[in-house]
């Protein structure tokens, strides 16, 4: 007796092991062959779910913002009732973590990043779209999927296998709006130093950044980027820069998940970006969020910022900021010959429940707060930038609103063809950029680039290396 339960405990334990070790295969077979099961219904009809009431979580955010202006309109319209609580963005992923983690339906819609997707839909707390979306019943037929722009809508899609690229799999959200990063800069501090135009490649970028230290007074200097040792400080400029460079942060090999943060093209274009820092960022770098860049260059403290191309949105406006007028927005420097300059990209999206009771009236929410009419609305009369369907950006409305921010537009045509998320999806995402921009800060202060980028690759292959999956 005591050797059968013996052998009973042994084999409960290898088929747990055997479980977790095999979990990320099996978990992505399944997404991609299930589909979700919905009752027939009888044509599309935005009435249909009159009575119903949903709860919505949504960040802090002009595009949030632009959803509760329009709630009433939503409301008439469907005769859906909607109860939302707005959270700063400092702890407002951790309150939908929490949130989804009960798993009692409660946000049934929320606001998330891209990047959040690759820890909820492994841990099945969303839900899958592809079901809504082709569903004639559910899906108004002037929706239009065709209409986003495909780097923008393939940043919610993923296979749910670690090492795949986003662009591929189910779709898990639907982009409210998002933001390329590109090269802002002063016109008036160009000028003043007689440089005729934006740096073109990221020698160029360097030297002109280094020319403009002091182009303001005591404490002015070239160019700002973020620094803290966050995940943050990785994904705007530098692995812009980083992808642009033909550099990846990893690569499938033998079934494994291999950091390759220690490439010659990693290593190279690492310390080119640590250079222009050192050279022409600002003295407490390693302080600075997406705030301290934004207001340094509507202060005209910073002369150029190498960020999210809603800087100059907001800072060019009539009386928002110090160099309101001043701003321009060029493209990323290229870093090598010949190659195609995109950015990497972040996107606000919103993404149903899995456990929500309340999916098809959910459905209609995301549906109408992600069409044609609302983005044309917000990108027009309120802040949503930048609009996630090409139809806004033939706006003329929409048109005459950027054309006041010199290089906009041509900016975003130029680049938005390859432009999407370039992180490669893995559940240390967090961790891992966290460590990256660890090692960044250490180069910047001194630490060999070579070198400081072997430690992390250790480092970070340590963390992936339970991760397994198919080539």
């Amino acid at each position: 007796m005591l050797r059968r339960v013996l052998i009973s405990i042994v084999a409960l334990v290898v088929m747990i092991m055997f479980t977790a070790c095999s979990s990320s295969k099996t978990q992505t077979n399944s997404s991609e062959k299930e589909a979700t099961k919905l009752d027939k219904l009888d044509g599309f009809d935005w009435k249909r779910f009159k009575g119903e009431e949903i709860n919505v979580l949504l960040n802090q955010h002009p595009y949030a913002e632009a959803i509760i202006e329009r709630l009433p309109e939503f409301e008439k319209l469907t005769g859906i009732k909607v109860k939302h609580s707005v959270t700063p963005e400092e702890s407002y992923f951790d309150k939908l973590t929490t949130a989804l983690n009960a798993k009692n339906g409660n946000p049934d819609v929320f606001m998330t990043g891209s990047y959040q997707l690759w820890e909820y839909a492994p841990a099945g707390y969303i839900q899958e779209l592809d079901s809504f979306l082709k569903d004639k019943t559910r899906t108004s037929d002037d929706y239009d999927q065709e209409d986003f722009f495909e780097g923008v809508l393939g940043a919610d899609k993923w296979d749910l296998t670690p090492g795949h690229k986003v662009g591929t799999g189910n779709l898990w959200a639907i982009p409210l709006g998002f933001e390329i990063n590109v090269l802002h800069y002063n016109k008036r501090a160009f000028k003043e130093a007689g440089i005729s135009g934006p740096p073109k490649t990221f020698d160029e970028l360097v030297e002109t950044a280094t020319k403009l230290n002091g182009w303001n007074g005591e404490g002015s200097y070239g160019i700002g980027t973020r620094g803290t040792r966050s995940w943050a400080t990785i994904h705007p400029g530098y692995m812009t820069a980083f992808a642009n460079h033909g550099a990846k942060d990893f690569e499938i090999e033998d079934g494994k998940l291999v950091a390759k943060l220690n490439s010659p093209e990693a290593v190279e274009i690492t310390q080119k970006y640590a250079d222009l820092i050192k050279k022409a960022g600002p003295k407490d770098w390693s302080n600075y969020t997406w705030y301290q860049v934004s207001t340094d260059l509507g202060a005209g403290k910073a002369a150029m910022a190498f960020d999210a191309d809603n800087f100059s949105f907001y800072n060019n406006k009539e009386g928002a900021s110090q160099e309101a007028g001043n701003l321009a927005v060029a493209p990323p420097p290229t870093t090598k010959d010949g190659t195609d300059v995109g950015a990497n990209m972040w996107v606000w999206s919103i993404a149903m429940n899995k456990t929500s009771e309340k999916k098809d009236a959910s459905w209609l929410f995301m549906q109408y707060f992600t069409s044609k009419e609302h983005m044309i609305w917000g990108a027009t009369n309120a802040n949503v930038v930048d609009p996630v369907r090409k139809s806004v950006w033939e706006d003329a409305g929409f048109k005459e609103r950027i054309s006041k921010i010199d290089g906009y537009e041509e900016t975003f045509s130029s680049i938005i063809d390859n432009s999407t998320i370039k992180f490669t999806p893995q559940p240390e995402f967090f961790n891992s950029t966290t460590e990256w921009a660890a090692a960044l800060q250490d180069i910047v202060n001194g630490a060999d680039a070579k070198k400081r980028l072997d430690q992390l690759t250790e480092e970070v292959n340590k963390r992936v290396e339970r991760i397994r999956v198919d080539d």
